[in-house]
């Protein structure tokens, strides 16, 4: 079975194509990747590059991968913050007239999940919950095998889930989820922390002076962490701590079998995984948090290929 992909990101986009195999596994055929640009410029990219494509190795469906707000019940492409010039696009409807094949919309969050469930860390599973923690943080979520969506694909929104009063910012709220456990919210709460040393009269191997802390990170962060800085240790740890106690509104509320943790987080996983189990230990109900395993994502920088197309087989 051959499957196409669209990737569809703030800088650039990949057009992908596949097939699945007798054994179930995705083989990668085909991929190009070309820049970012308005809705309409972007598209006649894509189409340029799949119209040889499609009559070559005829996919039977096309599954696309982009960042929201979009609606997927419509396949409506609404007004995403990093894709300037994408209000409104039906891009499900241009594909299917265009190509004559099914094609299906949803945003990276619930697209990476999807892709973890079908061919990588939580392949078998039957509840998944996935969160993506770049620059903002969302999660996909399974449930008895089926990918949930909500009334408007807008399901899965946790880091708009409030954590605490003060804080980091995301998604519009101080002391959100995405606040502290985000790429984004790493790097705020570094300055944050680092500033505080600066106050308080410490440097740090990563920060000498206040004009450091604009080039501050959650990879800079990380790369510190690793190198043995304390402050960037402690703003792991930090995050962390905070994480374990949004999962544990997860694990609760979703009693999930498997919860996989990307990004950030599954690039620091032996920096960041204890402190996450020690707040979920405190906060989770102990028989949902027994039956659910906490683990990295699978895919690594792959992930983003596998989660367009495997939306084209969902």
């Amino acid at each position: 079975m051959q499957i196409a992909g669209l990737d569809i990101g703030g800088t650039k986009c990949a057009v992908l194509m596949g097939q699945i195999q007798e054994d179930g596994e995705l083989r990668m055929i085909r991929k190009e990747i070309f820049t970012t640009e308005a809705a309409g410029q972007s598209l006649e990219t894509i189409y340029g590059i799949l119209d040889p494509w499609m009559s070559t190795y005829h996919p039977e469906a096309i599954g696309i991968s982009c960042g929201g707000p979009l609606n997927s019940r419509t396949g409506v492409i609404l007004n995403p913050p990093n894709l300037y010039g994408w209000e409104n696009v039906p891009i499900v409807e241009e594909l299917q007239a265009r190509y004559g094949v099914p094609a299906r919309l949803e945003n990276d969050a619930n697209a990476c999940a999807v892709a973890e469930w079908k061919f990588g860390a939580a392949k078998g599973a039957e509840n998944v919950i996935f969160l993506t923690c770049g620059t903002g943080l969302g999660a996909g979520i399974i449930i008895n095998g089926h990918l949930i969506s909500g009334t408007s694909g807008m399901a899965g929104e946790v880091g708009h889930i409030r954590l605490s009063n003060y804080g980091p910012a995301g998604y519009g709220k101080v002391g959100s989820f995405e606040g502290f456990c985000s790429g984004g919210g790493i790097a705020q709460l570094g300055r944050l922390r680092y500033l505080e040393g600066l106050q308080q009269g410490r440097k740090s191997q990563r920060v000498q002076d206040i004009k450091d802390l604009d080039s501050l990170t959650a990879k800079s962060i990380a790369q510190a962490a690793r190198a043995g800085d304390e402050t960037a240790r402690a703003v792991l740890e930090e995050s962390a701590a905070w994480m374990g106690r949004g999962l544990a509104i997860l694990v609760d509320l979703l009693n999930p079998q498997i919860l996989v943790l990307g990004s950030v987080y599954a690039r620091c996983w032996d920096m960041m995984f204890p402190g996450i189990m020690r707040e979920l230990a405190k906060e989770a109900l102990p028989q949902s948090l027994a039956d659910c395993s906490i683990v990295p994502a699978g895919l690594g920088d792959e992930i983003g290929d596998y989660a367009a197309l495997s939306l084209a087989i969902l």
